[in-house]
């Protein structure tokens, strides 16, 4: 009799054990009880897991919490000098670079508190060390150079749609509002070439240069970005390289103005291949004198 009361008395506590989330291998070295036998008493019993304790419970994330890195978490942490708040206000200063969206945030204050007191933050030497070390730490971890500027500035100022679209060619007779064909002088039917525009497949296009993209009523619209703002971005960047950056972008400018020269002589209708090409060198000589002048 004591015997069964000790193995009812070890199956109950491995119940409640497997019920907590122990492991068989756990509960078969705990009470010497083979694993198979264990499994026998889970259906026999009717043994189940205890979703409370087997569930992990994720804390809850503050709704106006910053999203920062750890790495800034950390550096903020040991920081001895800045109070909570005051820490608080770096990590959303961080989000937006606005000091006073960043007070509000951190303070809880209204906008009419932030707005006063944001920019004087800015001014604590505490505060303003800090936020040093982390954009310095931000500009790390983006590792954003400013060849790499440069180089999407260059791509957006000489993207053309021909980078994106395509097109087929194909004919259609000619009719009239009623559905007539038009004839010629031999009575043939009149024809005419229509080109039917399409985007690349997706694989294909560097969307990176696509500034808006969206079906209008008549078709589809694709709107790159504005080469001459990126040429004047490009100058702005290349001016404080000294002459050699001035070459480069009479360098660019050249080759942007022979791509636009090219482009619309070959898309003028009204003349001959000898014609267009004629043309196409003299803006070429045109285009080389303008920079010999600028040399000059």
């Amino acid at each position: 009799m004591e015997v069964w009361w000790y193995v009812m008395d070890k199956r109950k506590a491995a119940g409640k054990d497997y019920a907590a989330g122990m492991k068989y291998k756990d509960i078969s070295a705990k009470y010497d009880v083979p694993v198979g036998t264990l499994k026998s008493w889970r259906t026999r019993d009717g043994w189940k897991k205890d979703a409370s304790a087997s569930k992990k419970v994720q804390p809850k994330r503050k709704k106006d919490a910053p999203k920062v890195a750890p790495k800034i978490v950390n550096e903020l942490e040991a920081n001895n000098e800045l109070t909570e708040k005051q820490k608080l206000f770096c990590l959303f200063y961080l989000q937006r670079f606005n000091a006073s969206w960043a007070y509000k945030k951190a303070y809880g204050c209204s906008y009419e508190v932030a707005l006063r007191n944001g920019p004087r933050m800015l001014g604590n030497a505490g505060v303003k060390r800090q936020l040093a070390k982390l954009k310095k730490q931000q500009r790390a971890e983006l590792y954003v150079t400013a060849n790499d500027i440069a180089s999407e500035y260059a791509k957006q100022a000489f993207a053309s749609l021909g980078d994106v679209l395509d097109y087929k060619v194909h004919e259609e007779t000619v009719q009239d509002t009623d559905g007539n064909v038009f004839l010629d002088t031999d009575d043939n039917p009149v024809k005419k070439h229509v080109a039917d525009i399409y985007l690349k497949p997706s694989d294909q296009i560097d969307w990176s240069l696509v500034q808006d993209i969206h079906r209008g009523k008549d078709g589809l619209v694709v709107k790159l970005y504005d080469k001459q703002k990126a040429l004047d971005s490009l100058a702005k960047l290349f001016y404080n390289d000294g002459d050699v950056a001035k070459q480069k972008l009479r360098k660019l400018k050249f080759e942007a103005d022979i791509v636009e020269a090219k482009a619309h002589i070959l898309n003028d209708k009204g003349d001959d291949t000898e014609t267009k090409v004629s043309k196409l060198l003299d803006k070429i000589d045109d285009a080389i004198e303008g920079n010999d002048d600028h040399d000059n």
